[in-house]
């Protein structure tokens, strides 16, 4: 069975839907703001005769129907970065602050964790973790080029990341974009439908919980946790923030996405979630000619006195101590 037809019970338009993740993905660059601006960007693409469009719902993101994203100069000078549209939801959702910490749980290959820095103005402290050694080179290589200084690599298992090796006992705000069964990249990558099982959701779910309970646990009281994937299968969107929301303190909160959504599901294959699931935000491939994404931010409970505090910085907005080598 294609994984996608278990997924129309969920959509408006079944025949959008299908026909939506049958097409090609349109390739999309980020820009670089460590680097550049748009304007230099868009100034440099018509000079080198280099089409593009811009995402009319991020003046950051431009597509580029004709050609790869890597083979121009804006590129290789870390100016840009190809990075599909909607992989830039986490950012946002997180919107994090120069000055602060933050913990990327599943950072490489590391096109979130640069743009989680650029949004601090390279500023602050991101720690950048992941426990594929292999995949971490790629996220350095990306970070060097992108200029970005503020990181923190680390490998582990998120799931029971220890602060020690840190100078600082929590976050401010944690990302986990969690490994998931990925039918949201078919569009890119269609070999995913074909090596789909159900047994792998059930078993990658497992980890998602485990490394959102670790987030929300090494995140400060009133601190930000977004936890997003690029599947549609609700055991691995809104049964995660379900298990967590029971588990730990902490509790979704609604916020606003840019584009096009649907809310997250309340009931599906004879299980209820929590109602606050609601507060999350289902991308369809057919909504915004995307891939396919889930999003869903969670505030940390506890004595959230300090929730705004930016403290610990340098004159230059860097972090006074980190403990670990970038």
């Amino acid at each position: 069975m294609n994984p996608l037809e278990r997924y129309e019970p969920l959509v408006d338009d079944v025949e959008a839907f299908r026909a939506a993740c049958a097409r090609p993905l349109p390739s999309v660059v980020r820009v670089n703001t460590i680097r550049s601006t748009t304007d230099r960007v868009t100034r440099a693409f018509d000079e080198e005769g280099v089409t593009y469009e811009p995402v009319s719902w991020h003046d950051g993101l431009l597509r580029l129907p004709d050609r790869d994203p890597g083979t121009n100069w804006p590129y290789f000078h870390g100016w840009t970065h190809g990075q599909e549209e909607v992989s830039a939801l986490p950012g946002l959702a997180l919107d994090p602050r120069p000055g602060e910490r933050v913990w990327d749980a599943c950072a490489a290959p590391g096109s979130k964790t640069t743009q989680i820095a650029a949004a601090m103005n390279d500023e602050g402290t991101v720690v950048a973790n992941d426990n594929n050694l292999g995949r971490l080179s790629a996220l350095r290589h990306n970070a060097e080029r992108l200029g970005v200084t503020n990181t923190i690599v680390t490998n582990a298992d998120a799931r029971n990341y220890s602060m020690k090796p840190l100078a600082f006992d929590e976050f401010d705000r944690a990302l986990v974009d969690a490994p998931c069964s990925c039918e949201g990249t078919c569009r890119k990558n269609p070999d995913v439908l074909d090596q789909w099982t159900l047994d792998h959701v059930t078993q990658v779910a497992g980890i998602q919980k485990g490394v959102l309970t670790r987030a929300v646990q090494a995140t400060r009281p009133g601190g930000t946790v977004v936890y997003s994937t690029c599947t549609f299968a609700p055991e691995e969107n809104e049964a995660v923030l379900d298990h967590v929301l029971a588990a730990e303190d902490c509790e979704l909160v609604p916020f606003d996405l840019p584009l096009e959504t649907v809310p997250g599901v309340t009931e599906w294959d004879g299980e209820t979630y929590d109602p606050s699931v609601r507060h999350a935000h289902r991308v369809y491939p057919h909504h915004n000619d995307t891939g396919g994404f889930f999003c869903a931010t969670l505030r940390v409970g506890g004595d959230a006195e300090d929730a705004d505090r930016v403290d610990n910085t340098t004159s230059d907005g860097g972090d006074a101590e980190t403990g670990v080598d970038a």
